[in-house]
């Protein structure tokens, strides 16, 4: 092995972010709960299962859970192809329009894990909020069968076509939906031009830290065209160390029209305000929330997550030889 690897450097993205670290009093409780709970179901191998419990995840029961459901639709899903994928996806959007419908025996757990998630949601979140999540859940399901095909096909797409499927990938916004699951905010609010644009920044911010940190991991197993990172090297004619630093640009940029989209909010009255200011408050949050735990848990990089965030330098990974067919 080279004595002197070669090093990614990985930018402080949300160093000045305004939105602090912040752990939920509950966590703790609350992941340990879901956790026994989602051990359960058996649906992780034995590798899996021990990385996923290396994983921390946050905010209350439905937050975690949800987590859940991403981290087991992505294990499922990364490495299959498109007609398979649509299989699970297909029956996941049929568990989550049934939710008291048990899924029948011997179908994939991912149906059930599905159902029971969105059966004991809909016990305490508003109606619209459940209305918004099966929405963007639902686009969220349909876009990773599109990657699964790009992933099948070889297709490599533009920096635009890339991002506007990886919006829906990412599962940004559903896992918003997370923070207006306690009001009632009409669409005229949440669909606000200056509201979805601020859900938009929020969202382009989880994509460019998430694909900074999971380069590495996804360019060593072969598995990084659906990477923002490999897709600005491929467009651009960049080197690694400049797509890095062109994402890391576009992430100051965005940060700029967040703060600045946060002045253009309309009033809807001090009642409203106060909910419109909370839910911000939480799609603002996310993005620090999703760097957080990119360093502290070992997803990405194993133990050494927060050795890491403080070096910002991370050994590239050799290639992982291909099992011969």
């Amino acid at each position: 092995m080279d004595a002197h690897p070669k090093m990614i450097y990985l930018p402080d993205t949300m160093l000045n972010w305004p939105w602090p670290r912040a752990i939920n009093t509950h966590f703790e409780d609350v992941k340990a709960e879901v956790g026994a709970s989602f051990r359960d179901f058996k649906a992780l191998s034995p590798e899996s299962q021990e990385a996923f419990d290396k994983c921390d995840f946050e905010h209350i029961r439905i937050g975690c859970e949800l987590m859940n459901v991403f981290f087991l639709l992505e294990e499922y899903t990364d490495n299959e192809n498109g007609a398979v994928t649509k299989d699970m996806v297909d029956l996941v959007i049929d568990a989550l329009n049934n939710p008291q419908t048990i899924r029948p025996r011997g179908e994939c757990i991912l149906g059930e894990i599905a159902r029971q998630f969105w059966a004991r949601a809909i016990q305490t979140a508003s109606l619209p909020s459940q209305r918004h999540f099966l929405e963007t859940f639902t686009a969220y399901l349909r876009a990773v069968v599109v990657e699964a095909l790009d992933r099948e096909q070889g297709h490599r797409r533009s920096i635009d076509d890339y991002l506007k499927l990886r919006r829906l990938t990412i599962g940004a916004t559903p896992s918003f939906t997370i923070c207006e699951m306690g009001m009632d905010l009409p669409d005229e609010i949440l669909y606000h031009p200056v509201i979805v644009e601020l859900a938009e920044c929020s969202t382009d911010l989880i994509i460019i830290d998430n694909d900074i940190v999971s380069y590495n991991k996804e360019q060593a197993a072969g598995n990084a065209d659906h990477n923002l990172i490999s897709t600005v090297m491929l467009e651009l004619g960049l080197d690694r160390g400049g797509a890095i630093a062109w994402a890391a640009h576009r992430h100051a940029e965005l940060q700029k029209r967040f703060i600045d989209g946060l002045a253009k909010i309309p009033s809807w009255g001090p009642s409203v305000d106060v909910l419109v200011k909370e839910y911000l408050d939480g799609i603002a949050i996310w993005p620090r929330a999703s760097t957080c735990w990119s360093y502290e848990g070992q997803r990405y990089f194993g133990t050494r997550g927060l050795e890491i965030q403080q070096t910002r330098l991370v050994p590239l990974l050799p290639k992982a030889k291909r099992k011969a067919v």
